[in-house]
Parts: structure tokens; sequence; C-alpha cells
């Protein structure tokens, strides 16, 4: 029997840890979410919310597929270092946000905070269900968390508009 493998590679791997996000310490997930944000910025600068909503589930679906793949090159359920699961939640957080630093800060603190204790439903997708979907699932029902969350507060505290036009 052939031991499992401690490194993937190939293009499902590099999507699985975000282009190497995922291999840096500590933290991987904190990691993968920050390593999210620059091409966030882009595609929310170019096509506003509707491009980052676009964006995020672009990610969702094909992280199943890469970090299904990435999991069992490893012979591991979920991998820390799969971290795609972390740049679609955090693009889903911030597709409600007005293109501003601190809604986005916000945004990005929330949707660490809900990726890590992972309210209900996310605990139970988190637990519950199997290969790619159980890993990227959670992370999206996060954001969602998140997003809601941020943009109430967001408008709250300064006034800043939800769903920004284009």
């Amino acid at each position: 029997m052939t031991p499992p493998r401690t490194t993937g590679r190939g293009l499902a791997s590099l999507i699985a840890t975000w282009f190497g996000c995922g291999k840096l310490r500590p933290a991987p997930g904190t990691w993968g979410s920050l390593g999210a944000i620059p091409p966030a910025i882009a595609l929310s600068y170019f096509g506003g919310w509707p491009l980052l909503l676009a964006g995020a589930m672009l990610a969702y679906f094909v992280g199943i597929w890469a970090g299904a793949r990435h999991a069992a090159t490893l012979g591991r359920d979920d991998p820390g270092e799969v971290v795609i699961d972390e740049v679609a939640g955090q693009w889903l957080t911030l597709a409600p946000l007005a293109l501003d630093w601190r809604l986005w800060a916000l945004g990005f603190l929330l949707f660490r905070l809900a990726d890590i204790t992972k309210p209900w439903p996310a605990s139970w997708c988190d637990r519950r269900l199997p290969g790619g979907i159980g890993i990227m699932a959670d992370d999206m029902v996060a954001g969602l968390y998140a997003g809601a969350a941020a943009a109430a507060l967001g408008w709250w505290l300064w006034r800043l508009p939800c769903f920004p036009l284009p």
C-alpha cells in the first residue's frame, strides 16, 4: 500500500490552496481569506457586486472539484491547506458591501469569526456533508452570515449602502 502524499500537485492543488496561500502558517484559513482580497478588489471595481457574487459562485463550484481532488490526493477529508473555501466565502461576504475599506475590514473580521465558530447551519454542513461540498458549504454559510452582519453594521455605523451600483 502506498502512503498518502503530503503535498498535492497540479491545477486542482493550486486552486485548492489558492496559489499556495493555504500552505502559509500559522492560520492558513486567514491567509486564504487575505489572499482573496486583491482579486476581490479588482472584481468589485470592474463589475461591482454582481461580478464579485459571480466570482464567489464560480469559486464555490470550482472549489468543490479542486478541494475534493486535493483532499483525495492527500488522503484526508478536509485538509487545512485547502483554502478555496475561504476565498469563496470571503467573496460572498464582501459582495453586498460598498468598496470601502471600513466595510471590507469589518467583513474580513466577521467572516473569519463566522468561519471559525461555525454557527448553525455551517456547523451541520461541516460535519455532515461529504467531499468537496462539505469542504465548501460551511464557508458559504459563514459568508452569508458575515455579509449580512457587515452590511447591517456598516449601515448602522457609517450609513454606507448595501449592494452599491457597479
